[in-house]
Parts: structure tokens; sequence; C-alpha cells
């Protein structure tokens, strides 16, 4: 198991997350503050909408990462803020289910969009500033979220689990891309995640066997650490007892 939150030590490092407004998002930027980290919470709702995060934690509001040219204004902005970024994860995405049979292709575009376009946009507008940094300290981090699902496809699953294997493709090809930098790459593939929708979505199930958001941030915070340096290209399953 890794390390508790509080002995990891994220002082003097900046840290963007995606999707940052939702469920995991927000579980995992306080986790990240909590280890020391400056956080820039980003999302696509206006910032003003979202309740206040409290003190080391910007929200950084109205930003589609769908956008390439957005993206990196975004980024930009969020620099020129907090005066660096040293590492990035990627949660932004979101989950369709739709049968070949009888369904459309705009599933598949639209999954494409938001769950593996909005990854790459992200990464590819923030990795001049962790190359920056991580030529001086040697410890830049990128975190993307898949899917164990994306593993072996089920039923009504294509669209999704497609767009979340192309997430663990693009981490393998980053970290191959980036192993003489002392960047990291790494992606997690959870299963169900504890959150209000998909209780909400699943009533009768039984809870206690999804991922809680808390049990991801921890991995996460531990792998945005200087502790997890020998780990990159790995797609780690976070599967709980699904």
């Amino acid at each position: 198991m890794p390390p508790a939150v509080a002995d990891l030590d994220l002082r003097d490092r900046t840290v963007v997350i995606t999707g940052a407004f939702g469920a995991l998002g927000a579980v995992v930027s306080q986790s990240a503050r909590a280890a020391g980290a400056a956080v820039a919470a980003v999302g696509r709702a206006p910032a003003a909408k979202v309740p206040p995060f409290g003190p080391g934690i910007v929200a950084f509001g109205g930003i589609d990462l769908a956008k390439p040219d957005e993206t990196a204004a975004g980024f930009q902005s969020i620099a020129d803020r907090l005066g660096s970024i040293d590492a990035l994860v990627n949660i932004a995405g979101a989950f369709r289910f739709e049968k070949i049979v009888g369904g459309g292709i705009d599933a598949w575009d639209q999954m494409y969009e938001l769950n593996l376009r909005t990854t790459v946009n992200a990464t590819r507008s923030a990795l001049p500033f962790i190359l920056k940094r991580s030529a001086i300290h040697g410890a830049g981090r990128i975190v993307n979220i898949g899917a164990a699902a994306a593993v072996h496809a089920s039923s009504g699953m294509g669209p999704y689990t497609a767009s979340k294997a192309g997430v663990a493709r693009f981490t393998e090809a980053l970290s191959a891309e980036l192993k003489d930098s002392g960047i990291t790459a790494n992606a997690l593939l959870p299963s169900i995640i504890d959150t209000a929708p998909n209780r909400a979505d699943m009533p009768k199930a039984d809870f206690s066997r999804w991922v809680k958001p808390e049990q991801l941030a921890d991995l996460i915070v531990y792998l945005l650490s200087s502790r997890s340096g020998a780990i990159t290209g790995a797609l780690i399953p976070v599967t709980g007892r699904v």
C-alpha cells in the first residue's frame, strides 16, 4: 500500500487537476493540497459557480479541454498566476452507455472528445511548463484516469471503453517519449467509483464493493510524489471488489 497522504510531501509543487469540479476531482484536489501542493482546479463550468475549495486551491473555470487553443490559453493562465506547473492529473471525462446495434456514431465521437481528446490537449498544453520545471528538479508527473472496463468491453460499453483504451495507449506512448526527461506518466484503471451519481444510477448495488474517491486520491498523490520515480508507463487497476 502507498504511504498515507500525510507522509508525502508535495510542497513547492504546482499540480493541475482537470475535471476538478466533479466528485473525484474535488477529492483529489483536497488530497494534493493536504500533501502541500499548490493546486489549480480546472473545470468546464464557470469558476464563479463552483463553491470555494479553500486556501491553496485556485479554481480555473470555463476551460473547454476539447479545444486545443482554449486549453493552451488556460494553462498559460495557470502558469502565469501560480508561477509554474510541475504535475498534471487528467480526470476530466464522461460516460455514455450505448449499444452498437441501434446506436449511432455520435456516441463514439462524444466519448473520444470528452475522454481522450481532453487528456491529449491538457497534456500537450502542460508539458512545456512541466519540462521546464523537471529540468530543475527532475520530478515531473502526469497521472491519467483510464478505466478497468477498457481491458475487456461489455455490451453497451463500446464507445466509452474504446476511448479509455485510447487513454491507456496514450499513457504508454507518453511514458516512452518522456523517459529521458525525468517525467513519469501513469494511468489508474478504476472500476465503479463510489459517487452520488453512480449510487443514483445503481441504487440496488453493494456500494461497499466500489472504489472510494479517497482511495484513488491516495494513490494519485503517491504517484505525484518523489517516491514514485521508478514507476512510469504503468496501467494500475484499482477495482475494489467489483
